[in-house]
């Protein structure tokens, strides 16, 4: 007899936007705890329709599932640097920077955001791990630093190539900010943390607001015509698209950030000074590059025909299984399946053919350079 509870009875969560989601014909489903919407009805809903007026417009995106933490107190970058294997200390008021919560083994324990807004060190963390990572930043790092977590702050992602004309003239001085900056900011009174960062690829913003205040703005967004909502559907083949991986699919404790083709997380300093947890694992699999014996990459693959190839698919050369698919779908930007795997290295170099398995069909697949579609950020005029 197992212990474990069936996810179906396990109480969920639910947005400070629930209602709000419902009342706009939202189909909510489980997902890191929470009831959340995976695509709306209407006219402008279902998943394809989102995500090309993502593509076109702005799309609200409701990700106040994921963990928002503050680390405060002296020496607080430095110790976290001691967890991570990104230069924090030298990240400057305003900046943000993507790195990486990772095991002694090297293993994945998540992928995170953290901005220093002068006053802390702010992190943004998945939602399905919030409660595992603050257990780990709590275990390792001093007394001396302090932990808050902002569980009654919601978060919005507002992205697309119109969200900084939207965003703008709602809350001005929000379009000078660039790529992986941040700010404080004012709106009819409610202090709003404003980041320009997301994952869909586009150019967009993440607003972290109380969650007391949250359908106000969520109101205020898309009395906009260029704005519509958005769910999780749209969101995942908008980010497979742009080629970032999700934690619990193609990031996990058995992943390394250098197999999983995150090595832009490591500076040159950390790669060569170490001093984090998982150093000498990362070391190892950065030495397995310059020598060529790397077992396993992260790689994109583009599908013949129209059927996908799921998570869990085996990827094969010839009869030889060569990897596995962990995230895979239609692109609707490109009209084709597309799908991140991770394979054998022998077989990871661009254009090189293969197949996956699929429904007991071999389809043909080729590995392909990603993001499948360029990013769209806003680096600044």
């Amino acid at each position: 007899m197992s212990d474990e509870i069936p996810e179906e009875e396990i109480a969920l969560a639910a947005l400070p936007l629930d209602a709000w989601h419902r009342a706009r014909g939202a189909r909510m489903v489980p997902f890191a705890g929470y009831e959340m919407p995976i695509q709306y009805t209407g006219e402008q809903g279902g998943i394809v329709a989102e995500h090309e007026w993502t593509r076109t417009n702005a799309s609200l995106f409701d990700v106040s599932h994921m963990g928002q933490l503050a680390l405060k107190g002296d020496g607080a970058a430095h110790e976290l640097e001691k967890l991570l294997p990104g230069a924090i200390s030298n990240l400057k008021p305003g900046k943000m920077r993507y790195s990486l919560l990772l095991t002694e083994a090297g293993g994945v324990i998540d992928d995170l955001m953290v901005t220093n807004t002068g006053a802390h060190l702010a992190l943004v963390v998945n939602g399905a791990c919030k409660w595992d990572d603050i257990a780990h930043l709590r275990e390792h790092l001093p007394d001396e630093i302090t932990l808050t977590h902002f569980d009654d702050f919601a978060l919005l992602a507002l992205q697309g190539p119109k969200a900084g004309d939207v965003l703008e003239s709602l809350i001005p001085g929000t379009g000078a900010l660039t790529f992986m900056t941040a700010g404080l900011f004012q709106w009819n009174g409610a202090h709003l943390w404003v980041s320009r960062a997301g994952y869909t690829g586009e150019d967009g913003f993440e607003i972290s607001i109380h969650e007391g205040r949250v359908a106000e703005l969520a109101d205020a967004l898309v009395a906009d015509d260029r704005v519509n909502p958005a769910g999780l559907g749209a969101r995942d083949s908008l980010r497979l698209e742009a080629g970032l991986p999700l934690y619990g699919h193609d990031l996990n404790l058995d992943t390394d950030p250098v197999t999983a083709d995150l090595a832009f997380a490591l500076s040159k300093k950390r790669r060569a000074e170490g001093g984090y947890h998982g150093f000498k694992a990362v070391a190892a699999r950065l030495a397995e590059v310059e020598s060529g014996t790397l077992a396993q990459r992260r790689v994109g693959l583009i599908l013949e025909g129209r059927m996908p190839a799921r998570e869990g698919a085996d990827v094969y050369s010839g009869d030889t299984k060569v990897g596995t698919v962990t995230s895979g779908g239609f692109s609707p930007t490109l009209g084709v399946p597309i799908a991140m795997a991770f394979v054998d290295s022998a077989y990871a170099a661009e254009g090189t053919a293969l197949t996956c398995e699929v429904r007991k069909k071999r389809l043909p697949a080729t590995v392909s350079p990603m993001p499948f579609v360029p990013h769209r950020y806003y680096r600044g005029s």
